[in-house]
């Protein structure tokens, strides 16, 4: 792990028992990690809300003299990153041109890199856990994230893990969890606005014990207070909608994960579907 990456783990490690004004700096800086170096104290006060009292015993508690040391530390990680080439975009900067097609590009790119920097593996890795060891496999997402929760749920059942999507229609959230249990598992989809009946159904599932896990946007976004663990993705869009570039990554990793570690049971089903389909071509010929 370079240098870079361990300093946001050493934040990251630290997140969740800092004091809640504490918290936000430690997330504006994890979010805005490559612009941290540029900034002073009383700006990182004044984008957190806080006060710069606050931001000097942030830097402290995670063990630093203070802010100085830390932001001088965020610059040496982010120096060596450069001099190593070790630098994600794939459109350099003198490419970039103000047509809506590489602009739009440029961001799906930045999105997925910093993704991958805010994946943190241990949590990548209990979720595929999770799944493989379920009973059954929900998921669920209101707006841009219901579509991509039937594209989840398709593409576990493309490798012989039983999964459903939850609607909002005929019945709600909360109701079709009343017939879940302690071995099914729950994938949510949570982002910006954030949907009441997700983070209710989140809430409502965690409540009775059933096992909860979220992708969204930030660690200290609603529905990461009810889930067992959170993936973080980064959803910037240049409209008010949230992309899904990154989005889809994570759920094509996390698919392709499952398939590789119960790599028999995967190939048996994908033959299984081979044969149905060819059944179904036969007869509808």
């Amino acid at each position: 792990m370079t240098g870079y990456n361990k300093l946001k783990n050493r934040i990251r490690l630290h997140f969740d028992k800092l004091p809640k004004n504490q918290m936000k700096i430690a997330e504006y800086i994890i979010e805005n990690f490559d612009h941290i170096s540029f900034l002073n104290v009383q700006q990182i006060a004044e984008a957190t809300s806080t006060n710069v009292a606050a931001v000097v015993r942030f830097a402290q508690r995670i063990g630093f003299s203070g802010f100085s040391e830390l932001r001088d530390e965020i610059e040496t990680s982010l120096r060596n990153r450069l001099d190593s080439g070790n630098v994600f975009p794939l459109v350099k900067p003198s490419e970039l041109s103000k047509d809506t097609l590489t602009l739009v590009a440029n961001q799906e790119i930045t999105n997925i890199g910093a993704t991958l920097q805010l994946t943190e593996r241990e949590n990548y890795n209990k979720i595929i856990e999770l799944i493989l060891n379920s009973e059954r496999v929900f998921t669920a997402g209101l707006g841009i994230s219901h579509l991509l929760s039937h594209i989840i749920s398709y593409q576990l059942n493309q490798i012989g893990i039983f999964s459903n999507p939850l609607t909002n229609s005929e019945s709600t959230f909360l109701e079709q969890i009343l017939f879940m249990n302690k071995n099914d598992l729950i994938i949510t989809l949570s982002f910006p606005p954030y949907s009441k009946a997700t983070i209710e159904a989140a809430k409502y599932a965690n409540e009775n014990q059933i096992k909860v896990v979220s992708l969204t946007n930030k660690k200290s976004s609603p529905i990461s207070f009810f889930s067992e663990v959170s993936l973080i993705i980064k959803s910037e869009n240049m409209l008010f909608t949230n992309s899904f570039a990154a989005i889809s990554v994570l759920i094509n990793a996390i698919v392709t994960e499952c398939a590789l570690k119960n790599k028999t049971k995967a190939t048996k089903w994908l033959n299984e579907l081979k044969n149905v389909t060819k059944r179904q071509n036969i007869t509808n010929d």
